[in-house]
């Protein structure tokens, strides 16, 4: 299993580093968030190192997205948030706080103020289809 000795979540799956665990198994762990934007902020990660979406297995991505759904399930069970995000961000760009693939379960409620939203407006249609174009050249 790929590991990066400074990576803060590989200390926290190897057991190096305290955490809130919500849920283990072979390939993923879920852990409270301890920056949490809302109460109940956790976070669901590959336990092999994998910096972002572009570089994670098929079969870890897999695993991640079923934790994620069970843990998604359990925050609006306990929580009865009025809303939930997901939120999964790769390279700086995107604001990703750590270079290992995690994916954010994200209660909301009103007036929580997060800068998650960029609102509708229509776009060109043709810079769509042209980017969409560019898209399915790469699929």
């Amino acid at each position: 299993m790929k590991t990066d000795a400074n990576c803060i979540f590989c200390k926290i799956v190897a057991g190096q580093m305290p955490c809130f665990k919500l849920l283990e198994d072979a390939g993923t762990l879920a852990i409270m968030d301890i920056y949490p934007a809302n109460d109940g902020h956790c976070l669901v990660l590959s336990k092999e190192h994998f910096p972002t979406v572009f570089d994670i297995s098929d079969e870890a991505f897999t695993a991640v997205s079923y934790s994620v759904n069970r843990v998604a399930r359990a925050v609006n069970q306990a929580l009865s948030p009025l809303g939930l995000n997901l939120i999964q961000a790769n390279g700086p760009g995107a604001q990703q706080s750590v270079q290992h693939f995690h994916i954010h379960v994200l209660p909301r409620k009103p007036g929580d103020d997060l800068k998650l939203n960029w609102g509708v407006k229509a776009g060109d249609p043709d810079t769509i289809a042209a980017v969409a174009e560019k898209i399915r050249a790469n699929l």
